[in-house]
C-alpha cells in the first residue's frame, strides 16, 4: 500500500514551481492532493497532468470569501483535510523583471507591488491557516506547513518585499505552532535551501548562476515525510531540504 494511502492535503499555488513538485511528490506517494490556483481552468490542467484523482480548485488565497469557500468545497469533496501546504506566493519579478542585475532600493518599489507579494504570501498563509486549523483541531489531528526561504534571501539587497514577506509567514508560523501546541494539530516550516529553478529568476539571468539553480523535486521527500506516520509529532520545526534525512 502507498504510504500516504487516504492521506487528505491541499497545497496553494500548486500549478508550478515548489508547488507542483511537491503536489507530485505527495500523489506519488498515494496522498489525495487539492491543488489551488487563482484561475480555474490553471487549477484544472495541472490536476489533470499530475492525475492520482487530484483535483484543482480555483481560490485566491488573498480574498477571504474566496478562502471560506474553497475550503468549504475541500471538505465537501475530500470529507476533511489531513494536511495544508501554504505555499502560494509571487517573486521579484512581479516587481522588478530584473532584480538580480539591477536590484531596486526599496524607495523604488512600487506600493501596489508591494502589496500584492505581501498579501499572497502572508496574507494567504494567514486567511487559509485561519480557516483551516479550527476545523482539524475539531477533527483531532491535522499538519500544517509553511514554504519559506532561506534567511539570506529575507534581507538580501533588492528583495523588497518578496524577503520580508518570507521573514513574516515564518513569524506567523512560529505564533500559529505556540497557539496550537496544546492541540493535535501542528505546524512546521520548509523551505528549499537555495534559489530554485522555478521560472522565477529573470531572463537574463547569468548562465553559471542558473546551474546552481536547485530542482524543485528537493521539496518532495521532506513533504512526504511531514505528511506520513513517520512525521507524527513533528512540531514547530524549521526543515530545510537540501539538508533533508528522514533519519
Amino acid at each position: 500500500m502507498s504510504e500516504l494511502a487516504g492521506t487528505r492535503v491541499l497545497v496553494t499555488g500548486a500549478t508550478s514551481g515548489l508547488g507542483a513538485a511537491m503536489a507530485a511528490a505527495l500523489a506519488d506517494a498515494g496522498a489525495r492532493v487539492v491543488l489551488t490556483s487563482r484561475d480555474h481552468q490553471r487549477a484544472h490542467d495541472a490536476a489533470q497532468r499530475l492525475g492520482h484523482d487530484a483535483v484543482g480548485l480555483a481560490l485566491d488565497v488573498r480574498d477571504e470569501d474566496s478562502v471560506r469557500a474553497g475550503i468549504d468545497a475541500v471538505w465537501d469533496r475530500l470529507g476533511g483535510l489531513d494536511m495544508l501546504v501554504n505555499n502560494a506566493g509571487i517573486g521579484m519579478r512581479s516587481v522588478n523583471p530584473r532584480f538580480l542585475t539591477e536590484p531596486q532600493p526599496f524607495w523604488e518599489v512600487g506600493a501596489d507591488g508591494f502589496r500584492d507579494v505581501i498579501a499572497t504570501k502572508v496574507t494567504g498563509t494567514f486567511l487559509v491557516a485561519r480557516a483551516v486549523a479550527p476545523r482539524m483541531v475539531a477533527a483531532g489531528a491535522g499538519r500544517i506547513v509553511t514554504i519559506s526561504m532561506n534567511e539570506q534571501t529575507m534581507t538580501r539587497r533588492g528583495f523588497v518585499p518578496y524577503g520580508p514577506s518570507g521573514a513574516a509567514v515564518e513569524a506567523l508560523s512560529r505564533v500559529m505552532a505556540a497557539d496550537l501546541a496544546d492541540t493535535p494539530v501542528t505546524v512546521n516550516i520548509l523551505l528549499p535551501g537555495g534559489a530554485t529553478a522555478t521560472g522565477m529568476v529573470p531572463e537574463d539571468t547569468p548562465s553559471a548562476v542558473r546551474e546552481r539553480l536547485l530542482d524543485p523535486s528537493v521539496m518532495g521527500p521532506p513533504i512526504v515525510w511531514l505528511a506520513s506516520p513517520r512525521a507524527v509529532g513533528v512540531h514547530d520545526r524549521r526543515i530545510v531540504a537540501t539538508e533533508f534525512s528522514a533519519s
